[in-house]
Order: C-alpha cells, then sequence, then structure tokens
C-alpha cells in the first residue's frame, strides 16, 4: 500500500498553549482512516497543519512525500478538502460554487457533477445565503467529490445532514476508496467511522492515545456476553476475565476480555448451554474507554 500521508511526532504550541504533543499516523492508497476525538482534542489543528494552513513547530508532515507546508501549492492540485462548515459567497447559485470550486482545482467530471447533484437531492439554482446548513455542506461536498483527487480529507463532512444524505456520502466514501484513494475522515458519528473505516486514530488533549484497526483494537478491550444454561451459572462469575456479571434466573450477562472468552466457553458448555450472544465492542465503546472521567 502506497504512504500518501506521513505525520511524525508533530507538535504545534499557541503562545503557551500545546496543542499537539506528539502526533504520528498514515494513511495509505486504498485506505479510509478514521481521526476522531473531542471537540479540542487537536483534530481541526491536525488538518490545518497538513492542508498547509499553519506551520508546525516540530515533527514531519509530508502528503505524496512532499512537505505540507514548503510545497503546499504542488499538494493541493491533488486533494479534496471538506470542512464541518461550508463558508459560500452569499449571492452566487450553488451550481456557480461547484463550477468555481471545480474551476479552481483544475477541471471536474461535469457528469459526475451532475449525478452528485440529484443524489444529494440539492437545488443548484439557489442563492447561497438561502441555504441551510446541510445545504451548504452538500455544496462542498459535490465540489470535493467530482474532481478526480488523490487525497480526499474530510473534517465533519456531513455535520446537518440527514440520515438519508449520511448514507448517500458513505456510499461515495466507498467508491472512492475502491478507486484507490486515500481518505482521512475526522467525524463526531462515531457509527460513520465504524462502517467506513480501514484503520481509526484516537486523539486526546493533543496526543495519539490508540491507533489500528477495529478489529486489533477490539482485541484490547471487552465483549458483551449473554448466556443461558440449564446449570448453575453462578459458577461463571468467578473466573478469570469475566466483569460485571449479572445473573437473573438462568441467564447472565457480562463482560469478557476476548483473550479469555474460550476459558469460559469450556466452562459454560459443561453448564448445559441453550442461548450463547457475544457481541463486540463498537467504536463508541472503544472511544469512552479513554475519555470516562
Amino acid at each position: 500500500m502506497a504512504e500518501i500521508v506521513k505525520v511524525q511526532g508533530l507538535q504545534k504550541k499557541f503562545g503557551k498553549f500545546q496543542a499537539l504533543y506528539d502526533v504520528s499516523f498514515t494513511v495509505g492508497a486504498g485506505e479510509v482512516v478514521g481521526f476522531i476525538g473531542p471537540n479540542g482534542a487537536g483534530k481541526s489543528t491536525t488538518i490545518r497543519t497538513l492542508l498547509g494552513i499553519i506551520q508546525r513547530d516540530a515533527g514531519l508532515v509530508e502528503i505524496f512525500g512532499k512537505d505540507a507546508w514548503k510545497d503546499s501549492l504542488a499538494i493541493h492540485s491533488r486533494i479534496s478538502y471538506v470542512p464541518g462548515d461550508v463558508a459560500l459567497w452569499p449571492n452566487l447559485t450553488g451550481g456557480e460554487i461547484i463550477d468555481l470550486f471545480i474551476k479552481l482545482h483544475g477541471g471536474g467530471d461535469q457528469k459526475k457533477r451532475e449525478q452528485l447533484i440529484e443524489r444529494f437531492e440539492l437545488d443548484p439554482k439557489k442563492k447561497a445565503k438561502s441555504y441551510s446548513k446541510g445545504n451548504r455542506q452538500k455544496v462542498g461536498l459535490i465540489a470535493a467529490l467530482c474532481v478526480d483527487s488523490d487525497l480526499y480529507i474530510f473534517d465533519e463532512p456531513t455535520s446537518g445532514l440527514d440520515p438519508l444524505m449520511e448514507a448517500v456520502f458513505q456510499d461515495e466514501v466507498e467508491k472512492i476508496k475502491n478507486a484507490g484513494k486515500a481518505i482521512l475522515l475526522s467525524s463526531h458519528i462515531l457509527s460513520e467511522v465504524e462502517r467506513l473505516a480501514d484503520k481509526v486514530v484516537i486523539i486526546r488533549q493533543g496526543k495519539v492515545v490508540e491507533t489500528g484497526t477495529l478489529n486489533e483494537l477490539r482485541h484490547l478491550t471487552r465483549s458483551t456476553i449473554t448466556l443461558e444454561t440449564s446449570g448453575d451459572l453462578s459458577t461463571l462469575a468467578s473466573i478469570v476475565g469475566v466483569h460485571d456479571f449479572v445473573q437473573t434466573d438462568q441467564q447472565a450477562t457480562f463482560s469478557a476480555d476476548n483473550q479469555y472468552i474460550n476459558d469460559i466457553l469450556l466452562a459454560a458448555t459443561k453448564l448445559g448451554v441453550k442461548k450463547f450472544e457475544a457481541v463486540p465492542p463498537t467504536l463508541e465503546d472503544l472511544f469512552m474507554r479513554h475519555y470516562e472521567g
């Protein structure tokens, strides 16, 4: 997998405030990387550094093997970016703004433009000042998706969109991923990241606290088990790896460390299993593990 984005040891300070301490991650061709964290964690500062809008204090930030600050002009011709709140020229129509963005980028696919306008149900003849936040986002997304880029950076791209339009966006991301494009997706909608991302980077207070595929991250945490047996379930409560054991008659619910599930299953089979359900942790579970308290 070709490495499109490389961030290593990124640091940034605003006055006395250290916004980024030591941020490192990569994005490869044909890969969707979910970049998540609460407000103030450092996501937008990292993205602004990638875009060459602000200069880093230390570390390496490269896109297409070029320096994100020194070579930003050359880099921008090959990337598409959609922020969480798209600002538009109020007296231009949505269609005119899309065309302007396409022209600034150096050309786009007019057939794709029309398809996306239809899919996102945008009225391109209305002036931008009459658009809701969701419609402003649609203009930014259509403009970004109808040009041929090698890297797409989305910073809260579906903010203001209804669930149907979120689904359209997710479908379009799948298409550009399958075309071998690199995608950095920052989103508060964890189910969206969970569906789309090949790899997740969790940032907290300017530091990357977890990175890896969802399967790798799930291995580090617990699954939720629901079990019903004909024998006495209470004996399972004391098994290593069982936590938060709650029993009602012959059914029990508990969380289990994944590395001990085989031992738990062996003990359960001796009790006559009638029902067994195992639910892996969601991305939200993984996220909250780093932010509780």
